[in-house]
């Protein structure tokens, strides 16, 4: 993670709403500059900080990206990327995020943004603890900018903070308060990926099986993480896939059962790409070729896989 790319806040404290990605995505497609624009709380039908974090959003989610054919971009002209078109736009996979496994997808491509990494990625990636308060995560997140020498106020750290504990874990408030905050909730709620303990102000990861996290979402994540770690090795340890930095494990909180679940399902489902095995007590996981991870995940939303 270079310090010069990691970004903190950008969010206007807004966590991204229903319809918020949905919304952004086919804007930008229609209008590269649709952000920058004077009539864009038109385009959008929000408030003018609300744009801002709806841009935020979809750049830090992958599913938004500058448009590098244009000369002397600086960021105005944006375009919808590859994994958004095939989700969202006309004839996409699930173009109202209405499955569990594209939030599971968008979680993914949050926590593991290789240009914009944010706190969140600090969190699933970094942060190795099982629980934690307020406090311990803004404290680490603190010291890991100051490690990384970057400049950033602890106001910027708790509102960020803050912010991500509301993408992941619902109000605990009055009902009547709930209420009106459900209209105002992000998707990602729906993961259950953290838990709140309100007797003792701690939030503890939900680690163990993920029901609604299908296995082509994993095959997706594993590849991925293949590609970034490996250097062109085709083969990566249990513990590495389970606890490394960025790895499906960490990132959707898995333990070792549910892992192995995961690989073993490949293994019949990938026509022998994927094969877990064990050598002198060591298990490794071994990719016997690459896969096309949009054709995985297209089998999944077109192909009646869906669970």
């Amino acid at each position: 993670m270079g310090k010069s790319r990691f970004k903190f806040s950008g969010h206007q404290t807004f966590v991204f709403r229903y319809g918020w990605l949905e919304k952004g995505v086919r804007a930008v497609a229609e209008c590269p500059t649709v952000f920058s624009e004077e009539d864009a709380l038109v385009r959008l039908g929000v408030g003018k900080n609300m744009v801002d974090s709806i841009r935020h959003w979809c750049q830090v989610t992958q599913l938004v990206e500058r448009d590098s054919a244009v000369e002397r971009n600086t960021g105005r002209y944006l375009k919808p990327t590859l994994i958004a078109q095939h989700l969202l736009l006309d004839g996409g996979w699930d173009a109202f995020l209405e499955d569990d496994a594209s939030l599971w997808l968008i979680h993914w491509l949050l926590v593991t943004n290789p240009s914009v990494p944010t706190v969140w990625s600090l969190l699933f990636s970094h942060f190795n603890r099982p629980d934690f308060t307020r406090r311990e995560i803004t404290d680490f997140v603190r010291s890991f900018a100051e490690r990384e020498g970057m400049k950033v106020g602890d106001s910027s750290i708790m509102r960020d903070v803050d912010c991500l504990i509301r993408t992941y874990v619902a109000s605990s408030g009055s009902k009547k308060q709930a209420v009106v905050e459900e209209t105002y909730s992000c998707p990602l709620l729906q993961l259950n990926l953290i838990q709140f303990a309100p007797d003792g102000d701690l939030y503890r990861f939900a680690i163990g099986p993920k029901p609604s996290l299908p296995a082509a979402v994993f095959a997706f994540a594993l590849h991925e993480h293949f590609e970034k770690t490996r250097a062109g090795r085709n083969t990566m340890s249990l513990q590495e896939c389970l606890y490394g930095e960025g790895s499906p494990g960490q990132v959707f909180k898995l333990d070792e059962n549910s892992l192995i679940e995961y690989l073993e399902e490949l293994e019949d489902s990938l026509e022998d790409s994927i094969a877990l095995d064990e050598t002198a007590g060591l298990k490794q996981i071994y990719r016997r070729r690459s896969i096309d991870p949009l054709r995985v995940l297209g089998d999944y939303y077109l192909g009646g896989s869906r669970k």
